[in-house]
């Protein structure tokens, strides 16, 4: 076994270790949920803990890790004898993002339950994982299903595994981390709630700590058990204090005046529930515990604010995480005991106010990278409006870029779909086949059976009966009696956004618009599961502003700093998606794409504009790609150019106000391949 790189050795990183050794103090706080670039150490850290937990007595031989002085009586292992217990050490397990349900939760023997009646259960990851650590990298890339099943375990302390009526209950207590580059797509705001702390993670701009770290790094990589040995000491005494705070943590009081400044705190801040103000009360206990003090005080639950709070107060992925420190510190000001010598006359509250994390363990809360750079609303506030853009006419000069435009109110849209039946990745948008959903048909099983359908299965059974010697009441069922259940629900597309930004669409009013429809297309595919992407097409050439990601907040970014002007390369632009579709089809071939074509069908520039964009929308419609154009012509008088695009594209033209979903212009169904016989 490799020696992993020691706890104590990480540089930097504060709130980082600060949220793992509250967690490794108290399970009861809830986890957490570590977010950053990569490179900044997340799984070292997480990895490194283990090291530090205390070592678990078990039952020997039970494959749930019971504890000897307190067995689970539901154990599928058990009941347990008295018997002496052993000691072993935390483990740390992992979650594949690619793995099964039946990886995590365990596997029910389908077969021997129905014939010989007994509950033959092989443990999953939540098993292996109980009284230790559960480690999930890139846990927003994990199907939602499972993260689902995670979280309920971690939030009952219990997994249940049921397979058609036959069900086992096992005893699963960890600390759950998960770890995820923002980048790579957002979690569901439901599922953020549900890990108790959140720490934002950078890699320092510090010359002097950088050279350390890839000091250290080196120096771990060349010898690694001597590297461990130099920071033994460190070791030993970090795993002293943790056990001293877990005696101590029941001892520790939390008042009146503290639960008043905790409930106020998540009131001032509009947090959704009551689980903030319980997480808050539990990380100041374990803050109070660290710092080895038996009473919390405010700075125990200023820091714990700066941890539990942030992922919190987020409404929909466009919303930048992290919490108004001054607000804070007005908000515990006020509901704080006011019978104290405070000077109350200094409006400042200087550096005192908690920075230091003194009464938190010594640790600084997060960095004021979470606040709004003064730069930025400075220049919001000192920036001269952008001149109004000329009318939208044939005689305005082509090839001038104008400022960004803001976008408009988002709004709900209606539902765009790609045609027949999918196998791509569990969503929320077309009909695919699933593991989860209605039941549709039976099959015989490839492989381990996971979904029975039991009614196939006792009509396959049943006319053997006699031949196979049956003379009690139980059905004999052999392994070829057995079918797989079939299963229709939805799955999660590309949608890959085709942008006109030229100058056609120019005028600030217009172009507001259609970013505020992309926008709120681009809500709909983070609310549906879709990976996104975006291509713009302005001037001569279009570009590929955000290649398929999973992350909508950055596409959203991209298109709230979109230039205008020029001249209307629509050609250009369709071939562009042609090329990231055709790689996209190579990389991930289950998933389909929903072309997304925003324009008013214009087409200018170079030889047979025109003619050009046809054809490239018969190159798509050629390869089955579903598509919609968002049209956007405005005016008394239209040309119809979008609606003859979409009929060479072999898709659907669908205007502005009819992409509402509370227009009373007709509900925009499935994208239809009705064109593609034209």
């Amino acid at each position: 076994m490799s020696t992993p790189y020691p706890f104590t050795a990480i540089v930097g990183q504060d709130d980082l270790r600060l949220g793992l050794l509250l967690n490794a103090v108290s399970p009861a706080v809830g986890g957490v949920l570590v977010r950053g670039e990569k490179g900044t150490a997340k799984s070292t850290a997480v990895r490194a803990l283990a090291a530090l937990m205390p070592e678990v007595p078990v039952v020997p031989g039970c494959r749930f890790s019971c504890d000897p002085g307190s067995p689970d009586p539901a154990c599928p292992d058990g009941p347990h004898a008295e018997a002496a217990g052993v000691s072993r050490a935390a483990r740390t397990v992992e979650l594949p993002v690619g793995a099964s349900e039946d990886r995590l939760v365990g596997a029910l023997d389908i077969e021997r339950a129905l014939s010989e009646g007994v509950k033959a259960f092989e443990p999953g990851l939540l098993a292996d994982a109980h009284r230790g650590i559960l480690y999930v990298d890139e846990v927003n890339l994990l199907h939602d299903h499972l993260v689902d099943l995670l979280l309920d375990a971690a939030a009952m302390g219990a997994s249940y595994v049921e397979r058609e009526g036959v069900s086992v209950r096992h005893a699963a207590r960890f600390l759950l981390v998960g770890t995820m580059n923002p980048e790579e797509g957002e979690l569901r705001p439901q599922l953020l709630d549900r890990f108790g702390l959140t720490v934002e993670v950078s890699a320092s701009r510090d010359t002097d700590e950088r050279v350390e770290v890839v000091r250290r790094r080196l120096a771990y990589d060349d010898d690694p058990e001597g590297f461990a040995a130099r920071w033994a000491e460190e070791e030993g005494a970090l795993r002293e204090r943790i056990a001293a705070a877990r005696v101590l943590l029941p001892r520790v009081v939390l008042s009146d005046g503290v639960l008043r400044q905790i409930a106020a705190t998540c009131a001032a801040f509009e947090v959704d529930g009551m689980r903030a103000d319980i997480v808050m009360a539990r990380t100041s206990t374990a803050l109070a515990a660290w710092a080895g003090r038996e009473e919390v005080t405010a700075d125990d639950v200023r820091q714990a604010a700066l941890l539990a709070l942030p992922h919190r107060r987020r409404r929909n992925p466009f919303d930048a995480p992290g919490l108004d420190e001054d607000k804070l510190d007005q908000t515990l000001d006020e509901a704080g005991p006011q019978e104290d010598g405070s000077d109350d006359d200094d409006p400042d509250p200087g550096p005192d106010g908690g920075g230091d994390g003194g009464g938190g363990g010594g640790v600084p809360p997060q960095a004021d990278g979470d606040r709004t750079p003064p730069s930025a609303s400075q220049s919001d506030d000192t920036s001269s409006p952008a001149p109004e853009s000329a009318p939208d006419t044939p005689g305005r000069p082509a090839g001038g870029e104008q400022q960004p435009v803001a976008a408009a109110e988002p709004f709900r849209t209606k539902m765009l779909s790609v045609p027949g039946l999918g196998e791509g990745a569990a969503g929320r948008r077309s009909r695919a086949r699933t593991e989860h959903g209605r039941t549709t048909g039976a099959i015989r099983p490839q492989g381990a059976l996971t979904k029975l359908h039991l009614a196939a299965t006792v009509q396959a059974a049943a006319p053997h009966q006699r031949a196979r010697g049956r003379s009690g009441r139980g059905l004999v069922v052999r392994r070829d009696d057995l079918r797989q259940a079939t299963r229709e629900g939805r799955e999660g597309n590309l949608v890959l956004f085709v942008v006109d930004a030229s100058g056609s669409m120019a005028a600030r009013q217009r172009m507001s618009a259609v970013k505020g429809a992309v926008l709120s297309l681009l809500l709909d595919a983070y609310q549906r599961r879709d990976k996104v992407g975006l291509v713009t097409f302005r001037g001569k050439e279009a570009d590929v502003a955000l290649p398929p990601t999973s992350s909508v907040d950055a596409a959203a970014a991209r298109l709230e700093s979109l230039p205008t002007g020029g001249r209307t390369p629509l050609a250009a632009g369709l071939l562009k998606a042609h090329d990231v579709l055709r790689v996209e089809r190579l990389r991930d071939p289950s998933r389909r794409p929903l072309l997304v074509v925003v324009t008013d069908g214009r087409a200018t520039g170079g030889p047979e504009p025109v003619a050009l964009a046809g054809r490239a929308g018969r190159l798509h419609r050629s390869e089955g790609t579903a598509s919609v154009v968002v049209d956007c012509e405005s005016g008394y008088v239209r040309l119809g150019l979008a609606g003859e695009l979409a009929r060479e594209l072999g898709g659907t033209a669908v205007t502005l106000d009819e992409l509402r979903a509370d227009s009373i212009a007709g509900l925009v169904k499935d994208v239809t391949a009705a064109g593609r016989a034209a």
